[in-house]
């Protein structure tokens, strides 16, 4: 299957990478002396998940959601939000792991594609976790909606990345991510195919079809070669 491609682009949290949040906040708040628990991470996510949403319809910017959601603790501990957002960050690149099948998959595809990462997450990190895992030099584009301005499921950001990939047309495309609203539907409104990288744990809305769901990205992997 991958001879209908010249181009597969990726998302990164829980695409190529684990995504650890809760194990992240508990590094970063013990630096502090803090045991961050479970209903403390209920409370940050109850602030967070929203402002994702606000980001990703263009309501706020990326450095309005890094600061807010840590508001709150912000106060707590007497430090600044922007403070706590870097802590975070930096413990996530710390424990960051890529996802089972990863590498392997890269180092199968490699050959045939180009391959490029379209993320709605933040540029330090992502930079850290290519370096840290070694993943970096399988990909001829970073498109980062931090830096590009507009976050997925904007088509624009899509098109972007098809220009930074010198004759990859959008029908030659695939784009694979893990959340239906962004990755998914922002890759068939971009006119890509689209593969739903379906881990369990979110719902495909009835608006959205992938052209291919698969549960790990070893069955991605049998399904192009």
């Amino acid at each position: 299957m991958i001879k209908q491609f010249d181009c597969i682009l990726f998302d990164a949290d829980e695409t190529l990478f684990e995504f650890d949040a809760y194990k992240g906040l508990n590094k970063m708040f013990a630096q502090h002396g803090v045991t961050f628990s479970q209903e403390d991470y209920q409370e940050y996510q109850a602030l967070n998940l929203p402002l994702w949403t606000a980001y990703q319809q263009h309501e706020i910017d990326a450095e309005q959601l890094k600061t807010r959601r840590f508001d709150p603790w912000a106060k707590v501990l007497n430090l600044p939000a922007s403070t706590l957002n870097q802590q975070f960050l930096a413990s996530m690149a710390e424990i960051c792991q890529p996802l089972p099948g990863a590498k392997a998959l890269l180092d199968a595809i490699a050959p045939h594609v180009r391959l490029g990462i379209i993320t709605n997450g933040f540029t330090d990190l992502l930079h850290a976790r290519l370096a840290s895992t070694g993943l970096g030099h399988y990909f001829q584009v970073l498109t980062i909606s931090e830096q590009f301005g507009l976050a997925k499921p904007a088509p624009e950001i899509f098109q972007h990345t098809l220009e930074q990939l010198e004759g990859c047309q959008a029908g030659r495309t695939l784009m694979v991510g893990d959340t239906p609203e962004s990755d998914i539907a922002g890759g068939i409104n971009a006119g890509m195919k689209t593969c739903w990288l379906d881990h369990g744990d979110k719902t495909l809305p009835e608006t959205i079809r992938p052209d291919w769901q698969v549960p790990t990205l070893s069955a991605l992997q049998a399904l192009l070669v």
